[in-house]
């Protein structure tokens, strides 16, 4: 009776014990951390990064802009181009760090023509004449070769992906064994048929006889 008396004491002193320290270790945690909510919190955490950087080059690229107002004439016109295209391309490279396509990374690409493009243009008005027309001639053929590598670049990452698929889906053998499997079967009964007509042999001798 003492026996289970004590066995009673002690068990409840551990059961109270243990209701004890759970909400503490609960508690460890703080509120909207990644250890109570990871998958959430880390979506969260995401975009708050993605806002943060929009937020810097937008902040870049304003205050570069400023730079360019105490600026005069066609140097003014350039540095407002190259304050653009720099935003344009940053602005490009974080959508393809998001989303991490190829299509993205084109649009890198041509975002980075396109800045090219116009702040080449831009530079074109420094000069006259012939000078003007030949510098704004190379320009749009610069750009438009960018424009081909940046196409080209999109087709060949878009081609290999394709290939991947196509090799993973034809090194499957199984359908191959499977198909050698029942080409094998009719052998069981082309095997048997000699017996059947020796049969049919015996029965007409039987026949005659």
């Amino acid at each position: 009776m003492k026996m289970n008396t004590l066995y009673a004491a002690i068990s409840g002193a551990f059961l109270l014990g243990a209701a004890t320290l759970a909400p503490a270790q609960t508690s460890n945690a703080p509120a909207g951390s990644t250890a109570t909510n990871p998958v959430k919190n880390a979506k969260t955490a995401m975009g708050a990064d993605y806002r943060a950087d929009k937020d810097r080059i937008e902040a870049d690229a304003k205050a570069a802009k400023e730079k360019c107002k105490s600026m005069s004439g066609n140097a003014k016109d350039v540095c407002q181009a190259e304050a653009k295209g720099q935003e344009k391309v940053a602005k490009a490279e974080l959508e393809a760090k998001r989303k991490g396509t190829p299509h993205a990374q084109y649009e890198v690409e041509k975002a980075r023509a396109d800045a090219a493009y116009d702040v080449a243009k831009e530079k074109c008005d420094d000069q006259k004449g012939a000078e003007k027309s030949n510098c704004q001639k190379q320009a749009k053929a610069d750009h438009k070769s960018a424009l081909a590598a940046a196409k080209g670049s999109d087709k060949t990452v878009a081609s290999n992906s394709s290939t991947k698929s196509t090799t993973g889906t034809s090194s499957n053998p199984s359908s191959t064994s499977s198909t050698s499997g029942a080409a094998s079967t009719p052998s069981s009964s082309t095997s048997s048929s000699p017996s059947t007509s020796g049969t049919t042999k015996s029965d007409q001798s039987k026949t005659g006889k």
